[in-house]
């Protein structure tokens, strides 16, 4: 065993359970036997399948806090609560719209979707004397499927755009500004679909379903899908999870011998890059992803959170929050309504038998001050696409928002202190399909080598012709640091912070005290030189982000053309197979 512990800042992280008066007590949750997480949150609210008689119900509540009470609001349920009650049939699951913290969707057994805004008055005077619970009434109702619909998920980035499952094997896609008819239907499961996830940008759907088969969908395109494979072995249940912009699936499931398992894919051909087994528990294992690369699993009547960070293809085990009750479902707040302030990194919801608990997955920290490395930009609650250029094909990507300031911008968009030496770069990306795979494998290397440039200089066109497509302007930057020949010395030795050298040495090893009448003016070369390497380092890990962003967009685009070539040919096959049936 080695003696070395990785070096990562969440190491110590640990989950912060609320107190009791600060989560929500007397929940009646659903006896379906559906496999959903049964609870749904937003930055305002949570919602919860209720279980109430008469038909399907769900209930809506005011977000409860980890660190304190909800303000005017019961902590113990009372018996009868405004509920969401339109659904005839059991309701099976919920989703916040990621753009509107008031707007929620429901599919129930009844085979309806059902839209629902949540007015802020409709939590006054509860508790009062004189309160009447008046229950929600949707705004908008789909009939969604002649069966079931058993799972529903809003898009990412645009704007009114949902997916609902059907226990017809489908998924469809709706404008909900015009519900008359699904804009785009995806079809070829062989069985009961058992989840769903978007890419950060909304342009591809991935699948899980009790098939045993995990596939790949160009939602718009319609259709099969693009990609299939075979994913766990068990028929239990299997969970899918986008990992961020990382171009990673997470898969949770079962093996044949009812081993859980938990497996990461590539998603450019669905290949299988890591699987886990977990243990020989029975529960579903939910997965929830956060942008700080931590991947948390959590298993249906477990009392425990497991928690991973994902790292150079493989996922180190972080720790876990452990419980003595057990959760039957579980949520995760949007990022950008976390408490910053105290270090909150994550925040799950657990439903218990009667009970909702908030926990708080905090970063151990002792300063007062924002910390940026621990609070990436998070998803921002404004659309990038309205619903109509979605399904015309338009692609934009997420705006996210800076956690520090609020700011709101698009996640392409290089930070403002990147130099614009470089403007041919992005035109020259999509002219090079064959070499991208290849070039973020050599671009982490750059940091590296920064600070020996100026004593390297002679070296690096020698590096260069390995990525000559991708990084043409490079040379032109560092003509900066080589200005004066005898410089790289006198840089190298004060960038290593090497001790100062005796006077009559420096004048014999370094020209520019020879030309220089007096020795004392040495001094100020050396300092000059000694801070140009900093701005030189910032400015190209800057330059290294801005490329790296903007590679993983051209790989994305490629992507995109590839799997639209599929879905063509797909289409192809299918049209030429009906036309051979129909000549027999």
């Amino acid at each position: 065993m080695s003696r070395f512990v990785r070096a990562s800042k969440y190491r110590h992280v640990f989950g912060h359970p609320a107190k009791k008066e600060y989560g929500y007590e007397n929940i009646k949750v659903t006896n379906s036997a559906w496999d959903t997480n049964f609870i749904s949150a937003s930055g305002q609210y949570i919602s919860v399948n209720w279980n109430a008689s008469g038909g399907g119900a769900f209930a809506i509540l005011p977000l409860p806090s980890p660190f304190q009470t909800v303000s005017g609001f019961p902590q113990k349920l009372p018996d009868s609560l405004p509920l969401a009650r339109s659904h005839t049939a059991a309701v099976l699951d919920t989703d916040w719209s990621p753009h509107n913290d008031s707007i929620v969707a429901s599919g129930g057994e009844d085979g309806k979707v059902m839209i629902w805004k949540v007015e802020a008055s409709a939590f006054e005077g509860w508790g009062q004397e004189d309160w009447v619970p008046q229950d929600f009434d949707p705004v908008a109702r789909i009939d969604g499927s002649p069966r079931k619909i058993g799972q529903v998920l809003f898009h990412p980035t645009a704007a009114n755009v949902l997916a609902s499952a059907s226990g017809e094997h489908t998924i469809k896609l709706w404008d909900l500004a015009n519900t008359e008819e699904a804009k785009s239907v995806l079809t070829g499961h062989g069985d009961a679909i058992q989840s769903l996830s978007f890419n950060p940008t909304g342009t591809l759907l991935a699948t899980t379903c009790r098939d045993r088969k995990l596939r790949l969908f160009d939602p718009r395109a319609g259709g099969e899908a693009v990609r299939v494979v075979d994913s766990h072995g068990g028929i239990k249940g299997s969970r899918v999870v986008w990992m961020g912009d990382l171009d990673k699936i997470a898969t949770t499931g079962f093996s044949r011998m009812s081993d859980r398992q938990v497996s990461i894919w590539e998603t450019g051909g669905l290949g299988n890059l890591k699987t886990i087994v977990l243990d020989q528990s029975s529960g579903v294992v939910m997965p929830f992803w956060s942008d700080n690369n931590i991947l948390f699993l959590a298993g249906k009547g477990d009392g425990n959170i497991r928690y991973y960070e994902y790292e150079s293809d493989t996922l180190y085990a972080l720790s876990e929050h452990k419980s003595a009750e057990p959760q039957r479902g579980m949520c995760f707040l949007p990022r950008r309504s976390l408490n910053v302030g105290e270090c909150e990194i994550a925040r799950a919801y657990k439903v218990q038998s009667s009970s909702i608990e908030p926990i708080a997955f905090i970063v151990p920290r002792k300063a007062d001050s924002f910390q940026s490395d621990i609070f990436p930009p998070a998803p921002s609650s404004e659309p990038s696409l309205s619903a109509s250029e979605f399904f015309a094909g338009k692609t934009a990507p997420r705006n996210v928002v800076d956690l520090s300031s609020g700011a709101n911008y698009a996640s392409s968009v290089p930070p403002p202190t990147i130099p614009a030496a470089i403007p041919t770069i992005p035109a020259a990306i999509p002219t090079i399909p064959a070499a991208i795979p290849t070039i973020p494998a050599a671009i982490p290397t750059i940091p590296a080598a920064i600070p020996t440039i100026p004593a390297a200089i002679p070296t690096i066109p020698a590096a260069i012709p390995t990525i000559p497509a991708a990084i043409p302007t490079i040379p032109a930057a560092i003509p900066t640091i080589s200005g004066s020949p005898p410089a790289p010395a006198v840089a190298r030795s004060n960038s290593y912070n090497a001790p100062t050298a005796s006077p009559p040495p420096r004048q014999e090893s370094t020209p520019i005290t020879q030309a220089s009448p007096q020795p004392t003016p040495a001094s100020p070369v050396v300092e000059s030189k000694r801070a140009q390497p900093t701005s030189t380092d910032s400015a190209l890990k800057e330059e290294n982000a801005r490329l790296t962003s903007e590679l993983r967009e051209a790989r994305e685009k490629i992507r995109n053309l590839e799997l639209l070539v599929e879905s063509i040919r797909a289409n192809s096959r299918k049209a030429a197979e009906m036309l051979q049936t129909s000549l027999q």
